[in-house]
């Protein structure tokens, strides 16, 4: 799957700058969310090929929002990279069977970022 349509959920102006600005240089096409409902309607009225998802943020988090994405028939092929502070081994496996295909903490590395993304 060629991606080409990317979804950032991040409730920091900050990272969406910071991912937003690294992968609009690399040709992909941007949409971005603040929170977790934000990012469930948009996915919906999008159909991104890859969402970028933090995991603490205000209401829905990253988690839920991932777990919902995961359960619903229109979202459920759309892949989740969660993007988060939390490095706890014990995250990392709770975002992976909430349906994320990837778990990376911050702060990200661009370049394993985008390598991640070229081999889905």
């Amino acid at each position: 799957m060629a991606v080409q349509k990317i979804l950032i959920v991040d409730d920091s102006p900050t990272e969406r700058y910071f991912l937003a600005d690294l992968l609009g240089k690399q040709g992909y096409q941007i949409n971005l969310a603040e929170n977790g409902t934000e990012a469930l309607e948009k996915a919906k009225q999008l159909m991104p090929d890859l969402i970028l998802m933090d995991v603490v943020m205000p209401g829905l988090n990253g988690f839920q929002a991932t777990r919902a994405i995961s359960k619903d028939e229109d979202l459920k092929h759309i892949p989740v990279i969660l993007c988060t502070t939390k490095d706890q081994e014990t995250d990392k496996i709770w975002g992976l069977r909430q349906g994320a295909i990837e778990y990376i903490v911050k702060p990200i590395d661009g370049n394993a970022l985008l390598q991640k993304i070229r081999s889905l």
